[in-house]
C-alpha cells in the first residue's frame, strides 16, 4: 500500500496531522517507536496539566473532565478516544531506521520490537517526533549508574531513601515534593540561583516553603560533579560536599532528536537555536514532501510549543498536502 502521508510520531500532534489529512481525503498512517502518545504515557503517572481540557483538544472532539486541569490519566483516555473515533492506522512499537526515495515516492524503514524490518511506503512525510525521548545528559563521572534515572515516574519505591533530585524547573519540584510527601529524604540541586520562574504557580510556593522548614534540602549556585553507588559529590558556594545517595533523579530537560532530521537532509538553522529550515506557513521542510510539526520546529527552544499550540500545525500541513496531492 502507498499512503498519501506516513506521520513519524503518534503524540497528540501527529495525530492531530493524520485527522486533518484524512479530512482532506488522504490516506493517512502513523508509525511511533512507543505506544499511542508515549511521550504523554511516560509523564508521572499522578500528573495534573498546567493547562484546561479545551486547550487539549484534537480534532474538534470536546476533552470533557470534571477537574479544571485534568491529568494524565484523562488525557490518555482522551487521546485513544479520538483515535478509535477517526479510526486512526497507528502502527505502535515501530521504530524509524531511515527513510530512503524522494518527494512523492518515500520508503520509511522501520523495525519492530522483535527485529524484523518493515518497509511503509508514502507521497508524503510529517515529522511529529516531539523531544521528551532525549534527555540532557550532564557528562559527569557515574551518571550511566543503573540509580541514575532521567524520568519520574512515581514515589513509592524511594520511601525512606536518600533521593538527589537535579534540576529547577517543574519536573524536578514536582518529583521533589511528591518524593517528600511519600517518604523519601529528598535533596534538590539547581545550578542557578532560585527555581525557575515558570513552575507552576501552585508548586512553587509548596516547595519553598518545604525547603524553608528544612523538610527538602536545596542546594543553589550548585552542580552535581559526581555519582558513586553510595553518594553524590557536589560543587557550591560553600565548597564540595560528600552526601549519601542512593537515587537520582536528573530531571534537566530533554531536546529532539537532531540527528534523525539531518540524516533526512533537513537543515539546522545553527544561529536560530538549530531551528529546523522549514517554510513557516506550510510547516515543509528544506526536503520536498518532508513536513515539519509540533516542538520539533523550534528547535532548541523546547518551551516553545506544546500541545495547545502545536496541535494546529496539522491544520497548516493538510492544507498544502491537498493543494499538492489528489486524494
Amino acid at each position: 500500500m502507498i499512503f498519501d502521508v506516513l506521520v513519524i510520531g503518534a503524540g497528540p500532534t501527529g495525530m492531530a496531522c493524520a485527522i486533518e489529512a484524512q479530512r482532506a481525503g488522504l490516506k493517512a498512517v502513523l508509525v511511533d517507536k512507543g505506544c499511542l502518545c508515549n511521550s504523554l504515557f511516560h509523564y508521572p503517572a499522578h500528573m495534573t496539566f498546567f493547562t484546561t481540557p479545551e486547550l487539549l483538544e484534537i480534532g474538534d472532539m470536546p476533552f470533557s473532565s470534571p477537574n479544571q486541569k485534568p491529568t494524565r490519566s484523562e488525557a490518555l483516555e482522551y487521546y485513544r478516544k479520538v483515535a478509535e473515533h477517526y479510526s486512526l492506522d497507528v502502527r505502535p512499537y515501530q521504530t524509524v531506521e531511515n527513510v530512503t526515495g524522494s518527494d512523492g515516492a518515500f520508503v520509511v524503514h522501520t523495525k519492530d520490537r522483535f527485529g524484523r524490518l518493515i518497509e511503509h511506503h508514502a507521497r508524503k512525510l510529517v515529522v511529529a517526533t516531539g523531544y521528551y525521548d532525549l534527555p540532557n545528559y550532564l557528562g559527569i563521572p557515574g551518571e550511566d549508574l543503573n540509580k541514575v534515572h532521567h524520568y519520574y515516574n512515581e514515589p513509592h519505591p524511594f520511601y525512606g531513601l536518600e533521593v538527589l533530585v537535579i534540576g529547577g524547573k517543574n519536573s524536578a519540584a514536582i518529583a521533589a515534593l511528591d518524593l517528600w510527601r511519600h517518604g523519601a529524604k529528598v535533596t534538590l540541586v539547581h545550578r542557578g540561583a532560585e527555581m525557575h520562574r515558570h513552575v507552576k504557580y501552585w508548586i512553587l510556593p509548596d516547595f519553598n516553603n518545604r525547603v524553608k522548614n528544612g523538610e527538602i534540602a536545596a542546594y543553589f549556585h550548585s552542580n552535581v560533579t559526581s555519582i558513586t553507588e553510595e553518594s553524590v559529590t557536589l560543587s557550591t558556594p560553600e565548597g564540595e560536599k560528600t552526601i549519601p545517595n542512593d537515587f537520582v533523579f536528573a530531571l534537566t530537560g530533554y531536546h529532539p532528536d537532531f540527528s534523525f532530521l539531518e540524516g533526512l537532509g533537513v537543515k539546522l538553522d545553527e544561529a536560530n537555536d538549530r531551528c529546523p529550515v522549514c517554510n513557516p506557513a506550510t510547516l515543509e521542510s528544506n526536503v520536498p514532501g518532508i513536513y515539519l510539526a509540533g516542538v520539533i520546529v523550534a528547535g532548541e527552544r523546547t518551551n516553545e510549543i506544546f500541545i495547545e499550540n502545536g496541535r494546529f500545525h496539522g491544520k497548516q500541513i493538510a492544507g498544502d498536502l491537498a493543494a499538492k496531492l489528489s486524494p
